[in-house]
């Protein structure tokens, strides 16, 4: 029982001094103001796809290419689940695994 307070009590004094400290230090926390971009925030302006970026998004697929995959034009350099390999076994139908 005394194992479990103090481990409560070890939780507790990390939710509170948390922000504390994180706000001394300064630190940029992600979606404070949702409706604004941080001034200081990184923008990607020129993102090169290249050949092998083409390859990879598009292996598995058989040509014609479908015209539904035409948002591969527009990708950026965001997290697309898309051109990453998902589920295994028979859900594979791009081969991946």
């Amino acid at each position: 029982m005394r194992r479990f307070q103090r481990v409560g009590l070890g939780v507790v004094l990390t939710f509170l001094t948390g922000p504390v400290y994180a706000d001394e230090q300064g630190v940029f926390v992600a979606g404070t103001q949702p409706s604004e971009r941080p001034a200081n925030a990184p923008v990607v302006e020129n993102y090169d796809k290249g050949g092998a970026w083409y390859a990879r998004a598009l292996s598995g697929v058989s040509k014609p290419y479908p015209y539904s995959l035409r948002f591969l034009e527009d990708q950026g350099g965001w997290f697309n689940p898309f051109i990453k390999p998902g589920m295994t076994g028979p859900y594979d139908i791009r081969g991946w695994h």
